[in-house]
């Protein structure tokens, strides 16, 4: 294999545990931060939206700008600004600078996780395999580093910002390191084609050279990339709910100590990292469709177990199930969305991404408010549902199959 092309993959993997790393040493701080800072839980909820929105409205930008100036530039970029202000909110003493900073660390945040994706998928179709998966795993592994560094540092007497201000500095450094490991920007290659294409053709019709300005008219969306997007958001609501109530509900309704309780999210966690470590050699030899299909509706088995089981045992069995069912769901979704038109991968990612990331905030919200009507293991029934029609939609990812598509041929020579 081509050295350039591995180390490309290489750089793609050490982005997303990057990302994951950064995401996660602000979760950890986050009892330490709302202490100093003195807000309530609530208060903390609201705030946590902004940070929502703003990877919402990053992810939008990095999208365009990714396809406008290539991966090459904007994941980097966004490396160093999401490092860089991950110390802002060690810095916040006031709820309403903890809100700017959240806000300002989301959108760098979302800039970062959009190029990686777009980054992701010209790796993909180089290598002419499914490996989206894999890199989706790798960012799993920065919490898991996230949580042992702060811990340590935790128990070390360390500050917030202090904390989180060396983390950002080490962030930085590695940013800049592997930037020169990435692909090269497709955007620059095809622009270079296109200006040699209209010189030819200058050559012989004066008249084609009339204007050779590129065309500012917006592509219109395809009805596909929409349909991934809806998708997304309904598995990303799903791992949304595992992130925030998996503890609550084994320790609320199922009674267990707040050490077992814990279980439940870490059985979810590990199952969901393995089944991505698998997912990419299943979509290779079944197709991305049945991914999805299978992926979805073993996920809505595991859920619905969990939802009606009255032991803490078997609700945990339930957990792994549903998170080796999730693991593959969106990994494929985002590859799809990059493949649909490798010229506009950066905005269709962002897309889906997007709609996706806002699920994942609604779904916490939208069980904390059906438990006003029902118990809480009961409302885990709806994003069930919601996994089954997902199961059924399965299909989409067959149109336009990503593993069909031949390789950018600059990189073609760089597959085995």
């Amino acid at each position: 294999m081509e050295r350039a092309l591995r180390a490309a993959r290489v750089a793609t993997f050490v982005y997303f545990v990057l990302d994951g790393t950064l995401m996660g040493m602000w979760l950890v701080q986050i009892p330490a931060i709302e202490k100093r800072v003195g807000i309530s839980h609530a208060t903390l909820g609201s705030l946590l939206v902004l940070l929502g929105l703003g990877a919402f409205f990053g992810m939008q930008l990095a999208g365009r700008l990714a396809d406008r100036l290539g991966t090459r530039v904007v994941v980097p970029a966004a490396g160093v600004l999401c490092a860089a202000t991950l110390v802002l909110p060690g810095l916040a003493r006031e709820p309403w600078t903890l809100a700017g900073a959240l806000l300002v660390f989301g959108f760098c945040n979302g800039c970062l996780d959009v190029s990686m994706n777009a980054h992701a998928v010209h790796v993909e179709k180089a290598y002419n395999r499914p490996i989206m998966s894999a890199f989706h795993a790798t960012f799993s592994v920065g919490g898991v580093i996230a949580a042992l560094v702060g811990a340590q540092a935790t128990s070390a007497g360390l500050s917030p910002a202090a904390t989180l201000g060396a983390a950002g500095a080490v962030g930085i450094v590695i940013a800049l390191i592997f930037a020169r490991s990435l692909l090269p920007t497709a955007t620059a290659t095809t622009a270079t084609a296109t200006a040699t294409a209209t010189t030819a053709a200058a050559a012989h019709d004066p008249a084609a050279a009339t204007d050779t300005r590129p065309t500012t008219k917006r592509r219109p969306v395809p009805r596909r990339i929409w349909i991934l997007a809806a998708l997304a958001m309904m598995c990303m609501l799903c791992e949304g709910v595992a992130n925030d109530w998996s503890a609550v509900e084994a320790k609320n309704i199922l009674g267990a100590s707040a050490s077992t309780a814990s279980f439940a999210y870490g059985t979810y966690a590990a199952a969901m990292t393995i089944g991505r470590l698998l997912a990419d050699r299943v979509s290779a030899r079944f197709g991305a469709a049945a991914v999805l299909r299978y992926g979805a509706a073993t996920g809505a088995v595991g859920l619905t177990i969990v939802a009606v089981s009255p032991w803490i045992w078997t609700a945990l069995v339930g957990w792994a199930i549903f998170g080796i069912g999730l693991s593959g769901c969106v990994p494929q979704l985002f590859s799809a969305a990059g493949h649909t038109d490798p010229a506009a991968a950066g905005t269709n990612v962002s897309r889906v991404a997007g709609l996706g990331y806002l699920g994942m905030l609604a779904g916490p919200a939208l069980i904390g408010w059906m438990t006003r009507l029902t118990a809480l293991g009961h409302t885990f029934l709806l994003p069930a549902l919601l996994l089954v029609v997902a199961a059924a939609t399965a299909g989409i990812l067959r149109t336009g199959s990503t593993r069909e598509a031949e390789p950018e041929p600059e990189l073609a020579a760089q597959r085995l």
